[in-house]
This record gives C-alpha cells, sequence and structure tokens, in this order.
C-alpha cells in the first residue's frame, strides 16, 4: 500500500497511524522499529503508534551498550534465546510476556513539549491513564515516595535502573522506556509486562542486582490478567485520548515491510550489530 501523508488529512494536529503488528522475534521487531523512523519525513509522514510482542523470548541491548557485560552470551546461546540491539540507549531488557509500543513523530506533534524531558513526560502520560484506565495507582518515579530516588544511575540491565519519569506502582518500577532524538523526528519505544519474567532470565545475566525482583513489577502481579489483544485495544485507547488524537489503523507500507525485512536479515539478524554495534 502507498503512505497516507499529513497533507491527506486535515483538522487539529491531524491523525496518527496505528500499526499493530501482533508478536514477532527479535530481529523482526527491531528492524521494523527502525524501519518506521527511516521512513518517516517529519514534514510530510503522520506520525505513528506501533504496538507488539515478542515470540520466542529476546533479550534486547541498548544502542552503546556491551551486552557480554550484562549477559552470559554463550548461556544465551545455548538456550536459544536471541539478543538483539535497539536503536535507543539504556540497559538490557528481557522480553517476554509484554506488551510493546514504539512511537515515531516530529516534536511538533507533541503539544507544548519542548525539551527533552518535557517530550518524554508527555510521551509516557499515556501510561499512566493506561493503568488508571485498569484499576491500578501508577505515577512517574519522581512523584512516588515509595519510589525511593537515586535517579540517572547507570546500570547494565533496565529494570535494574530509575529515571524520574520511569512508571511505578506501589514504589516498584513497571515496564521501560526508551527514547532516541534526531534533528526532526522522535523515536520512542517502551515495554509494559504482562507477567513478571525476570525470574527467568536472571541466569543469564553475569551479575544480577540484588533487589532486582522485587524492585519490579507487572500486570499479573498487580491484579490484571486480560486478554493481550484487549490490552492493546485500551492502550491505543490511552494514547488517543490522552494526546487528543485520532488512530488510524494501518499496516506498514510496502517500503517500510521492504526495508524492514533486509534489516531483518542483514543488521539484526547477525552478530556484528546484535553484539558489537557495528554495521554489517
Amino acid at each position: 500500500m502507498s503512505a497516507i501523508s499529513a497533507a491527506d488529512v486535515t483538522g487539529g494536529q491531524g491523525p496518527w497511524r496505528l500499526v499493530d503488528t501482533g508478536p514477532l522475534d527479535g530481529p523482526a521487531n527491531m528492524a521494523v522499529d527502525e524501519s518506521l523512523l527511516r521512513h518517516f519525513d517529519p514534514a510530510s509522514s503522520l506520525p505513528v503508534l506501533r504496538l507488539y510482542g515478542w515470540e520466542p523470548p529476546a533479550f534486547s541491548a541498548g544502542r552503546f551498550q556491551r551486552p557480554e557485560e550484562a549477559l552470559l552470551l554463550d548461556r544465551c546461546a545455548a538456550a536459544g534465546i536471541p539478543v538483539v540491539r535497539r536503536i535507543t540507549g539504556g540497559g538490557v531488557i528481557y522480553h517476554a510476556a509484554e506488551l510493546t509500543y514504539a512511537v515515531v513523530c516530529a516534536p511538533r506533534h507533541i503539544s507544548g513539549a519542548r525539551g527533552v524531558k518535557e517530550t518524554f513526560r508527555a510521551l509516557t502520560a499515556f501510561l499512566l491513564r493506561f493503568y488508571g484506565n485498569l484499576g491500578i495507582t501508577a505515577s512517574w518515579a519522581m512523584d512516588s515516595p515509595l519510589a525511593g530516588g537515586g535517579y540517572g544511575v547507570r546500570t547494565p540491565i533496565c529494570f535494574a535502573g530509575k529515571e524520574e519519569y520511569d512508571i511505578v506502582a506501589g514504589g516498584r518500577k513497571i515496564g521501560g522506556n526508551a527514547q532516541r532524538r534526531l534533528k526532526d523526528a522522535i523515536f520512542q519505544h517502551g515495554s509494559i509486562p504482562l507477567s513478571c519474567a525476570i525470574s527467568e532470565a536472571l541466569p543469564f545475566f553475569r551479575e544480577p542486582p540484588a533487589g532486582l525482583v522485587d524492585g519490579t513489577t507487572s500486570l499479573a502481579q498487580l491484579g490484571v490478567t486480560a486478554d493481550p489483544a484487549w490490552l492493546r485495544g485500551e492502550l491505543a485507547r490511552a494514547f488517543g485520548e490522552t494526546l487528543g488524537v485520532e488512530l488510524i489503523p494501518l499496516a506498514l507500507t510496502a517500503e517500510e515491510g521492504a526495508t524492514a525485512s533486509g534489516l531483518g536479515a542483514g543488521r539484526y539478524g547477525g552478530d556484528a550489530w546484535n553484539l558489537h554495534g557495528e554495521t554489517p
């Protein structure tokens, strides 16, 4: 299908594309995220909200991270668990039973947000509405007296660290979010654990920090065990309501799909990029 552009619509900030690719494997997921960013034209493209999952489970490492510092790579390989590299920074994440989102937009699509922190706050606010609609009391870490502070400390494992705009429930971190900014484009993706999978991942971490399991939580631990497809719909609804935009379900364009296929087979299909950060 051909791309739909912002010029095709009128009114307000215009609608956003909703791209629900469902669960894919690790290389395919990272390839689709990068393809959406590569094909995004800040001047003419519609902004994008993508929803997806991970099958089979995989680890993702941050853009500038050395995954061997956090993971026992031989053990991951022996267990058949892929390790892929994101285009965003941060630490290693284990993706198993998870609802994941990605946003691609221009700064002008985020009303009232100017700086990096303002944008990050604006693009995580929908998560608070989503959790609230599910009956979960959640907040940004900086607003929670139970979060404990200590923001910005670099850790090789994402869920072991805490930033001001991480989402917490009962003082425990739920999911993680990371953003990459280009000159005229913003890319952000984040995870929402459906159930706790940290215990599954522990044997693959080189030095799991104390308190990692107790410092995180998931929807199931908070009493929400709804169907993932229904949760994706609720997440999209919360996004639209929070940003005040209409979401139009659209598939990847032919060009985006072709680029993703190439990236999945090349860049994200081998160790050069995934383990060493080198472009093959």
